[in-house]
């Protein structure tokens, strides 16, 4: 679950968190953790595959200045709680950052599930459970924090792994 597309990435390319540098970084941990069949994605027909993974945003549209405000979460919710509703399968979401953490509670809310009291505080490799959805943090992998050495490949592809293994997928 990322934030919401990139003006220069996702919204570009129409695949999200494609083109850009957050998604070179981030689709070379999915691959590195087994759960995409390349390491990089630059448009929608680069050959991508996803195993048993969706990536997906809480906002819908390229926010200005990269940050999506409270009201435009809130309008962006209804679809994301349709998105969850359409997988009856899904037992893990990996929140990317604090927002998109905050975001995924709501719409976990909304959709029914039984968000837990106190609510769960978001943090890097941090594992809540929230119903039937293992949900866990990692830090965005924005050029602000993969330059700076905030998330480094080895700390994203470990929350991967994670959630590859509270999934229940083997490894391709």
């Amino acid at each position: 679950m990322g934030l919401a597309p990139a003006a220069h990435g996702g919204n570009r390319t129409g695949r999200i968190f494609t083109g850009d540098a957050s998604g070179d970084f981030l689709f070379r941990a999915l691959h590195a953790a087994g759960l995409a069949n390349q390491a990089l994605s630059v448009s929608r027909e680069d050959g991508l595959a996803l195993f048993g993974t969706l990536v997906t945003a809480a906002a819908r549209c390229a926010p200005p200045d990269n940050r999506p405000t409270p009201g435009e979460f809130e309008t962006c919710r209804p679809f994301l709680e349709r998105e969850m509703r359409a997988l009856p399968e899904l037992r893990v979401i990996v929140a990317l950052g604090a927002l998109a953490f905050g975001e995924t509670l709501r719409a976990l809310r909304a959709a029914g599930e039984s968000v837990p009291r106190p609510l769960p505080r978001f943090a890097h490799a941090g594992e809540a459970r929230v119903g039937k959805i293992a949900l866990l943090g990692s830090y965005h992998p924005s050029q602000q924090n993969t330059f700076t050495g905030r998330l480094t490949p080895p700390m994203l592809e470990a929350v991967f792994r994670r959630a590859r293994e509270l999934a229940g997928l083997s490894r391709r």
